[in-house]
Formats: C-alpha cells, structure tokens, sequence
C-alpha cells in the first residue's frame, strides 16, 4: 500500500514538472529575426538561394520565405497601381473617429421621427 502511494506521489511529481517546462516553452519562429531587406539585396545582387542562407546564417527556406513575399508584394503594389490609372480606386477605409452628421444626411431622419 505504501509503495502505490509513493509511485502515485512520483507520478504526480513527474506531470507536474512536465507541464511546468511545456507552459515555458516557446514556439521556434524566426520569420521576426530574418531581415528580408538583406536578403532581397543579396539576390538582387545574384547570389544563389544556399550561398545567401550560408552569409546571413539562416535557412534557405527563410530565403525562398522572403523572395515569395517580396513577390507578393510587387504583385499587390502592381495591382493598386494599374487600379489606380483606371480610375478603381478600391473604397477608403471607414473612419473610426466619430463624427457628427451632416445637415443632409440628419434632415430625413429628423423628419422621419415623429413629433
């Protein structure tokens, strides 16, 4: 009867310890560490994938990360632009500062209510 106690204790000890170091433990992300502008200079400048990923020390999956964003973002900005020349003009933003009505749009709803 002792012992069950005591491997009991143990097991309790050990899933304590367990789930203490799993809530300390931090995801392995460096899509904040790698600077894309150093990289999108050094394949600009002609350097192969491997030979970049070897200078910066990083992945070359970090490189391949950062030319497919850089390509994303041309497509976007290229995009925006040829809206622009046509005259779509994607729709403004909503402005989050409240602001009273104009005399035009409060005159139908003053009317509307009753008095």
């Amino acid at each position: 009867m002792l012992t069950k106690k005591i491997a009991l204790a143990a097991a309790a000890a050990m899933l304590v310890t367990t789930v203490a170091f799993a809530t300390n433990a931090r995801p392995a992300f460096a899509a904040a560490k790698v600077d894309c502008d150093a990289v999108m200079n050094e394949v600009n400048s002609g350097k192969k994938a491997k030979e970049i990923a070897t200078d910066l020390s990083i992945s070359t999956s970090s490189v391949y990360r950062c030319k497919r964003h850089a390509k994303e973002a041309a497509k976007a900005a290229t995009k925006s632009s040829i809206q622009a020349k046509k005259g779509n003009e994607p729709p403004a933003a909503p402005s989050t500062a409240m602001s009273a009505p104009s005399p035009a749009m409060a005159a139908p709803a003053a009317a509307a209510s009753p008095k």
